[in-house]
């Protein structure tokens, strides 16, 4: 379970095919291994040893795929960080990790030297899109293009992932070599059941930011399976659309946020889109709305799985040949396991709400430089992921919310997804967040941003009428604000602190 193994399994089972296209230019897979390990040689050769941490962020290129290979290949440590961060994030991520090195592109060269200016000893810095004598090719010429001699065991530490921070200071998950390759193979082994129900070809499309767990697991369990990849360089509805209908996509992995893009985009039906049969969405609840309409539109059903980056990062998915059920992200990987317990850490029987603890091979050694914070969240094994859920008698897994959101008014639990459920039930409803602000009367209130859509009418008092005509007084909207858009995360989830310090401001509450 070395992660530095996989091209090369790859290889042997497949052959010499391609397996990348970005920009309509196209890699086999022979030659993404061959880069990577001249750049694995490269790095050694300015210093970058076992163990070593080295930063990548730039957006979706080859060259973040090479670079993440080349630094497994060398025995050291790949820090992902989102090209979108701002300067100061990324000095904190690297003050904390003390990378020997950082690899970007030109496009981010300035911020990433402001970054770690005042930085002792100063990172490296490559760019890999450079040009003239610091060109990467220059570079590399001189290198050989076979792996370099590293001695790496399935327990050394891979990757170290920096959560995105939304409830406070990232912390970096410690991710091994097993952890990535198991749930990478876990996952594939998963889709394998999902391809067979098809005759096409299978080709998928990486949209997702390869510095994101979601996005870089689903790109390497394509290694098991010999898919072609399209990588496109950020989303952007006609993006995928053209990527879609030019290369034929069967496939892809997304977050909610990017499939209500491409459900409401005014172009959507100016493409060919039919050779798509199968979409995988997570990082954050979708809309059973919107995925009856998704199927409907593009005669391609979702899928919803769960996962979190503590976990390497899947931990749940449906499989080809299961009944879907409505609100279920599907039964744990193979060789995971799940269950639900209360406050005091007991496990809960079938169908009753509790905290999820997930167990298995693709679970984190902790977080980087805290092992206080990696104590409260793993204990005797098992991994306690924040998240509230139930599991029902045939094993799927029902998210309910956030263990950290939920709404306790007056002493009782309101779960903020039931809410947002219901409201985006009504036609005139696009997108809904719903969260507490603190009460003096009843500890918290229940306070809903919501956004319309195009070209409907409806009012903020007749939208928690709506609501009241459908649960009980005490778990409705106190305060519903309609808004033209909330905001979002590098990832595409609803940033539900920013709305939090917004309703600081805007809720008025007697």
């Amino acid at each position: 379970m070395n992660l530095t193994e996989l091209p090369i399994e790859n290889i042997q089972m497949f052959g010499t095919y391609t397996n990348l296209i970005y920009e309509d230019r196209a890699y086999t897979n022979t030659e993404c291994e061959e880069q990577a390990s001249k750049l694995a040689h490269y790095l050694q050769g300015i210093g970058v040893s076992h163990g070593d941490r080295v930063i990548v962020t730039m957006p979706n290129r080859p060259e973040a795929l090479w670079s993440y290979s080349a630094i497994a290949k060398a025995g050291a440590v790949t820090v992902p960080v989102m090209p979108l961060l701002q300067a100061s994030e990324l000095r904190f991520i690297a003050e904390d990790c003390t990378p020997k090195a950082i690899i970007t592109a030109n496009l981010l060269f300035s911020k990433v030297q402001e970054a770690v200016r005042d930085l002792q000893p100063v990172p490296l810095i490559l760019c890999v899109d450079a040009v003239g004598d610091d060109a990467l090719d220059v570079h590399l010429a001189q290198y050989p293009a076979t792996p370099p001699t590293a001695r790496i065991h399935d327990d050394d530490t891979c990757v170290i992932l920096y959560t995105s921070g939304t409830t406070g200071r990232p912390k970096g998950v410690v991710l091994s070599h097993r952890n990535l390759y198991s749930n990478a193979k876990a996952a594939a082994d998963v889709a394998r059941g999902f391809a067979e129900q098809t005759d096409l070809a299978r080709v998928g499309l990486v949209v997702l930011p390869l510095s994101h767990a979601f996005g870089f697991t689903m790109l390497q369990s394509s290694y098991f399976s010999g898919d072609k990849s399209v990588l496109l360089p950020f989303f952007d509805p006609k993006l995928v659309f053209t990527a879609i209908e030019k290369y034929k996509v069967t496939h892809f992995s997304g977050v909610p946020a990017m499939f209500h893009a491409m459900l409401h985009h005014p172009d959507a039906d100016k493409y060919d889109l039919s050779s798509l049969s199968l979409c995988i969405s997570g990082s954050a609840p979708m809309a059973a709305r919107t995925i009856e309409e998704f199927a409907a539109k593009f005669n391609c059903p979702i899928y919803e799985g769960y996962g979190l980056s503590e976990a390497a990062p899947v931990v749940t998915a449906p499989r080809a040949d299961d009944v879907l059920r409505p609100g279920s992200v599907g039964r744990p990987l193979p060789g995971v396991d799940v269950r639900v317990v209360d406050a005091s850490d007991k496990p809960l029987p079938t169908g009753e709400v509790g905290e999820l603890v997930v167990r298995g091979p693709n679970i984190t050694k902790g977080y980087h430089n805290l092992p206080d914070e990696s104590a409260k969240v793993l204990k005797d094994g098992w991994l306690y992921t924040g998240d509230m859920a139930r599991i029902d008698d045939d094993g799927y897994v029902f998210i309910v919310e956030r263990k950290k959101d939920v709404i306790i008014r007056g002493g009782f639990n309101i779960y903020p997804r039931d809410l947002e459920d219901l409201l985006l039930s009504h036609e005139a409803v696009s997108e809904v967040a719903v969260f507490g602000v603190p009460s003096e009367a009843m500890g918290e209130e229940v306070v809903a941003y919501v956004v319309k859509r195009p070209k409907t009418e409806v009012t903020e008092e007749e939208l928690v009428a709506y609501c009241q005509e459908k649960l009980a007084k005490y778990k409705t909207p106190r305060y519903i604000k309609i808004v033209s858009n909330v905001p979002k995360n590098l990832v595409g989830k609803i940033d539900k602190k920013l709305l939090r310090e917004q309703a600081q401001k805007d809720v008025k509450l007697s």
